[in-house]
């Protein structure tokens, strides 16, 4: 269906609107779904939004269409919808055309399913008591960006991603494992299965959870709760509301200075030329060797800041409006593989999998850990089970012992394992 996302504006300003946004979100997945160690469902879906924003007489109406749009009854709601608002700054991007080259390859439905058995296969011969799930699935999404101002932004986005999921049950013993990867182009899951049966293998016995202040080895996978309470003190609007402890933090040292935090806009998979606003991208230095350099911005949080957009404005849904969030978030690596770090540890846990939401702004948080191992003498002696770490994570951000060179996506976060203290176990 081919929509004309100018017609929506130019009816927005003959009805008395002085400036008008057309935000378009189009996608076409094709899932693949394993269940029980076979394959369950092949799917083709796709979805188009239209969202139209305008402010007639300053006051702002949003208004938001899925599938076919009827530009006119879309220009109707909104202006409804802007007679209940306020006047507001109007924040639009100036003129300017950016049409970006598709990236990334999409995988054929029947290459998902047999990348998907052969996964399946491979953890099976090794654990044949195993009940495996997996999801695999190519997805092709564009963005479309126009505004009254003369703004034209476009980027299409072919990513393709799986997970597996493993189930292994012994008597009363349940164990469940999780891991994926998005990425664009061809999957090569062999790493992940790798993974996988690494911590089946450490989890032959358990062990008693070690207790008291001891040091945590947060994996990649399990690092990003600390990265997430990194991220939102960083936010412009945490900082222009006084609600980050960082706020007036700028240019000292918050962190362990062996902390490097950056945003990398263009780096695979998660790659991004503009933000829901239409503002470029930009590589951001937000830590560095333990110091805050930087926050980042939408549009209207920049200035009330008082400073300029740094291209962070993303709408958390078709029918929000922007509002500050990161492309990314890499953490500098720095040396040894995930068993060079068990090793320097004489007595510790592992943390791999966790339950619970994790921290807020405050950085408390009480976890309970999903998928744990004991450490010994620089050694996994086993599995733990029904332990709970709690602590601050600014707190273990300053007590940093080491930083792996095992770095990975889990998300949108490039993160490597680490080693901290000042956390505590119960068991």
């Amino acid at each position: 269906m081919t929509i004309d996302l100018q017609k929506p504006i130019d009816l927005a300003l003959k009805a008395g609107a002085s400036h008008a946004e057309v935000y378009h979100s189009r996608a076409l997945s094709r899932p693949v779904f394993f269940e029980a160690n076979r394959l369950k469902q092949l799917e083709s879906s796709q979805s188009e939004g239209t969202a139209l924003r305008l402010w007639r007489e300053g006051c702002p109406g949003l208004a938001v269409a899925y599938g076919e749009v009827d530009p006119e009854v879309l220009v109707e709601r909104a202006i409804a919808l802007s007679r209940l608002n306020p006047p507001e700054t109007i924040e639009l991007a100036e003129a300017r055309t950016a049409i970006y080259s598709n990236v990334g390859e999409e995988v054929a439905v029947e290459k998902l399913v047999e990348i998907g058995k052969n996964a399946i296969a491979q953890l099976r011969d090794a654990y044949p008591d195993l009940i495996c799930t997996a999801e695999l699935e190519s997805e092709r999404e564009t963005t479309i960006l126009l505004n009254s101002q003369g703004l034209h932004c476009e980027y299409t986005d072919t990513s393709v991603s799986y997970f597996l999921g493993v189930e292994w049950v012994r008597g009363e013993d349940f164990l469940g494992i999780y891991d994926g990867e998005y990425t664009r182009g061809s999957l090569n899951p062999d790493k992940v299965v790798k993974q996988i049966l690494q911590r089946l293998q450490w989890a032959q016995t358990n062990a008693p959870p070690p207790t008291g202040r001891i040091p945590i080895l947060f994996t990649a996978n399990a690092a990003t709760m600390l990265w997430g309470t990194a991220a939102a003190a960083l936010n412009g609007k945490s900082v222009l509301e006084k609600s980050s402890p960082w706020s007036d933090k700028l240019g000292e040292l918050v962190a362990s200075e062996m902390l490097t935090l950056s945003q990398q806009p263009d780096k695979e998979p998660y790659s991004c030329p503009f933000d829901d606003e239409g503002t470029p991208t930009q590589t951001l230095s937000l830590i560095s060797q333990g110091r805050v350099e930087q926050f980042y911005t939408d549009r209207t949080t920049a200035r009330a800041l008082g400073t300029q957009s740094t291209g962070n404005g993303f709408r958390p849904g078709l029918g929000r409006y922007p509002t500050p969030d990161l492309v990314n978030l890499l953490i500098e690596p720095g040396k040894g593989s995930l068993e060079e770090l068990i090793a320097q540890l004489d007595e510790g846990l592992l943390v791999d999998q966790m339950l619970g939401g994790g921290a807020d702004l405050s950085g408390d948080f009480s976890i309970n850990v999903d998928l744990g191992y004991r450490v010994e003498g620089g050694k996994i002696v086993g599995r733990v089970k029904d332990t709970m770490v709690a602590g601050n994570v600014y707190t273990a951000l300053k007590k940093i012992v080491a930083l792996g060179g095992d770095i990975d996506w889990n998300g949108s976060c490039y993160t490597p394992s680490l080693i901290v203290q000042g956390l505590s176990v119960v068991g």
